[in-house]
């Protein structure tokens, strides 16, 4: 990790400090974001913090962390450093897990009002329909289901190229609309999203083979236990066979 795979942008923000401190903040913002792609919490919370001390007037700094506490479910603590975030660049582009963690909290009214704010206008096209999956996860908690389907029914639902939020909008959509007992629908609309989740980030696939009434069984459940007994079974032989030699 050099903290040369950075967005230009984060280069940019890191000019404000010396060389040698930025490229050590730039090393340990890497860091983190390799580290939540495999789920460390504890390995990228320690980098976002170091990153913090060292440069915390560095909007991307704060980002980081409040992306650790974001995906560790601390709402409050991830909601405080993107508002930090935005207050230090003036850009308003994590506003959708800003609104997620104001429904995380409890607080749908104060998630809707934030989500409908003027910001919400300057976000770029990925991150309206990442505003818009949030919308709708937090009008279906309340219970408003024909309004959870209407939020994400946005001109992009309907493109047909796949763009990075293809398989998310779908597979929002298809939770939807089987909330609403269009089953049928929301069937074709998993089958969109299995069809373009090439990194698996959600289980479209199974959801599928729910709705078809497949049962998918784990072909390697329970070959690990029963590698375990092999080899415990191999070194009680061999314990057998020392105290053998020994009795001869």
């Amino acid at each position: 990790m050099t903290g040369k795979e950075l967005d230009r942008s984060v280069h940019h923000q890191l000019r404000t400090l010396s060389k040698e401190n930025a490229e050590g903040v730039a090393q340990h913002l890497v860091m983190v974001a390799a580290l939540l792609e495999v789920d460390d919490f504890v390995g990228a919370e320690a980098h976002a913090e170091t990153a913090v001390r060292r440069a915390g007037r560095v909007p991307a700094t704060r980002e980081a962390l409040g992306l650790v506490a974001y995906r560790k479910g601390e709402w409050a603590r991830a909601l405080s450093e993107f508002r930090t975030a935005r207050r230090l660049s003036g850009s308003s582009h994590m506003l959708p897990l800003m609104v997620d963690c104001e429904r995380g909290l409890g607080r749908p009214e104060r998630a809707l009002e934030l989500a409908t704010s003027p910001e919400a206008r300057t976000l770029t096209v990925e991150e309206r329909v990442e505003l818009a999956i949030v919308i709708s996860g937090i009008r279906r908690d309340m219970g408003q289901l024909d309004a959870a389907r209407l939020a994400l029914e946005i001109p992009q639902l309907k493109s047909t190229g796949r763009k990075p939020w293809t398989t998310r909008l779908a597979y929002a959509y298809a939770e939807t609309l089987l909330a609403v007992g269009r089953e049928e629908d929301a069937r074709t609309w998993f089958a969109r999203a299995a069809d373009t989740d090439t990194e698996l980030e959600t289980d479209a696939a199974e959801r599928l083979a729910e709705l078809d009434g497949v049962i998918l069984t784990d072909l390697l459940e329970g070959e690990e236990d029963d590698l375990d007994g092999d080899d415990e079974r191999e070194q009680g032989a061999g314990g057998r066979e020392e105290r053998q030699d020994g009795d001869r």
